[in-house]
C-alpha cells in the first residue's frame, strides 16, 4: 500500500522499506550515549582501583620514590663533577641539564611502559584477573583506564623528582621552549603506550617469565636511545638501531626544545615520527592482545602465575 513502506518480495515475504523514524533515531542515540557513559565510568573505575593499590602498597611507593630521587641526583651530579674529573673547562650547567632531561624523560616513559606492559602481571599478583576479564567491559576500556593511570602516575612521579633535584641545582630554562617540550612528551607518551600494549602480550602468554621479558625490551631501549649520551658515540653497527626506538626521537626533541630553545616548527619531524609510531602500535597492540587473550583462555594460561 502507498505510504506504508512495505513491499512484497517474489517469495511472498513482506519487506519493510520505511525510513527510520525520529523515535528510532532518538532511541539509538540514547543507547549509544548510555553505553559510552558506561565505558567512561568503567575506565575511571580502573584508574581509581590502581590509585587505591598505590595507597595500599604505600611502603613500596616510598622506597621506589626515594630510589628514583637518589638515582636522578646521582646521574645529575655526574654532570656537575665532569669538569673536576676531566680537568677541562666545560659548560657544567648545560651538562647538568643534558643529563637531567635524559633522566626525567626516561623515568617518565619507563613508568608508562611498565604500567601498561605489566597489566596482566599485576592482575595475577592481586588475584583479580578472573574478575577483570569477566567484567562487562571491553578490553579497550580496560586498556584506556590503565593507560590514563600510567600517564597521571608517571607525571606525578616525575614532577616530584624534578622538584627535589631543583633544590640541589640551579636549572636555567629561560631560553627553553616549554610548549614544544610538552608536545614532545605527549607524542612520546602515545608511542610508549603503543609499545607497552604490544609488550603486555608477553606476561599473558608466558606467565612465568613474561614480565622479565618486558624488562629486557626496556633495557635494550635504554641502551640504544641516547638517554645519557649522544647516540653518535655508539658503534657504527648500532646506529641504525637507534632509529627504531621512539625514545630516541623524544630525547632529541626534548633536548632541542629545552636546551637549545628550538622552535616548535623544528620539532615537527620528531613529532610526526612519534605520532606515527603511536598510531601504528596502539591498534596493533590491541589486536595482538585480543588474539593472545583468546589463546591464553583456551590453553589455561590466563590464571597461571608460575
Amino acid at each position: 500500500m502507498p505510504g506504508t513502506g512495505a513491499t512484497a518480495s517474489p517469495h511472498g515475504w513482506t519487506v519493510d522499506q520505511s525510513e527510520p523514524t525520529t523515535t528510532d533515531l532518538e532511541g539509538l542515540e540514547e543507547a549509544t550515549m548510555t553505553q559510552l557513559a558506561h565505558e567512561i565510568r568503567a575506565s575511571y573505575a580502573f584508574i581509581e582501583r590502581n590509585f587505591n593499590l598505590v595507597k595500599r602498597y604505600w611502603g613500596w611507593e616510598v622506597v621506589w620514590m626515594l630510589y628514583s630521587i637518589a638515582n636522578a641526583l646521582s646521574i645529575t651530579f655526574i654532570g656537575a663533577g665532569t669538569e673536576a674529573v676531566t680537568g677541562q673547562k666545560i659548560d657544567a650547567g648545560h651538562m647538568i641539564l643534558y643529563l637531567l632531561v635524559g633522566t626525567l624523560v626516561w623515568h617518565y616513559l619507563s613508568v608508562v611502559f611498565d604500567n601498561v606492559s605489566e597489566l596482566i602481571a599485576w592482575e595475577r599478583w592481586e588475584g583479580t584477573i578472573e574478575y577483570t576479564f569477566m567484567a562487562p567491559v571491553t578490553r579497550f576500556t580496560h586498556m584506556v583506564g590503565q593507560t590514563l593511570f600510567s600517564l597521571v602516575y608517571g607525571l606525578l612521579h616525575t614532577v616530584i623528582i624534578l622538584g627535589v633535584v631543583a633544590l640541589f641545582f640551579h636549572l636555567d630554562l629561560s631560553e627553553a621552549n616549554l610548549f614544544g617540550g610538552a608536545l614532545m612528551l605527549i607524542a612520546g607518551s602515545l608511542s610508549f603506550i603503543g609499545l607497552g600494549m604490544v609488550a603486555s602480550v608477553l606476561p599473558l602468554l608466558f606467565p612465568e617469565r613474561g614480565a622479565q621479558m618486558t624488562h629486557v625490551i626496556q633495557a635494550l631501549l635504554l641502551l640504544i636511545s641516547g638517554v645519557y649520551f649522544p647516540v653518535s658515540v655508539l658503534p657504527r653497527w648500532m646506529q641504525p638501531l637507534t632509529r627504531l626506538s621512539p625514545a630516541t626521537y623524544v630525547l632529541e626533541g626534548m633536548r632541542s626544545a629545552l636546551l637549545d630553545g628550538a622552535g616548535t616548527t623544528a620539532l615537527l619531524p620528531h613529532l610526526g615520527r612519534l605520532l606515527g609510531i603511536g598510531l601504528v602500535t596502539i591498534p596493533v597492540g590491541l589486536a595482538i592482545f585480543r588474539q593472545a587473550e583468546m589463546y591464553a583462555k583456551r590453553t589455561g594460561k590466563l590464571k597461571r602465575s608460575g
